[in-house]
């Protein structure tokens, strides 16, 4: 069985990210895992000021819970294409998580798909080339367009 490895958050369901995957779907036995990276927030420190008194969510907190949604109907989509799929969200720096699991499983592939280089976090801080560079198999670069909305 093939395994591929995706990280991906916001491109998650985008035509680019489909195009890549494509050629794994024709294999036949295919396993996806994804990483949905939270996004990091600016201004955290402004969120809710002045203070009131009842509950806001952080901005952590609306970054996972929008990060969980897309993966989860990415996950979906891909089960009703007969792909086996699973998935988890992790900190907004995946590195840690993506090193430990390429040493707790064997993949044949990762696939790293950011938004485009003007609107890309990942890109300013070089993601695709540090997961490059900790990893042990091929990393491919797809730059994306947002996916679809929740």
């Amino acid at each position: 069985m093939t395994r591929i490895l995706i990280v991906a958050n916001q491109t998650l369901g985008c035509p680019e990210l489909d195009e890549a995957l494509e050629p794994h779907l024709e294999v036949g036995s295919v396993e996806f895992i994804l990483v949905a990276p939270i996004a990091a927030m600016e201004g955290e420190r402004q969120w809710d000021y002045p203070t009131i008194d009842r509950y806001i969510p952080t901005p952590e907190q609306i970054a996972h819970a929008l990060a969980a949604g897309r993966l989860e109907h990415e996950l979906e989509r891909l089960r009703k294409l007969g792909v086996s799929a699973q998935g988890e969200v992790v900190d907004h720096d995946p590195v840690a998580r993506v090193r430990e699991l390429l040493t707790e499983s064997q993949f044949d592939a990762m696939i790293v798909c950011t938004l485009p280089t003007r609107l890309s976090h990942w890109l300013r801080v070089d993601l695709p080339g540090r997961l490059a560079r900790a990893a042990t198999v091929p990393v491919l670069h797809v730059p994306g367009s947002a996916g679809p909305s929740l």
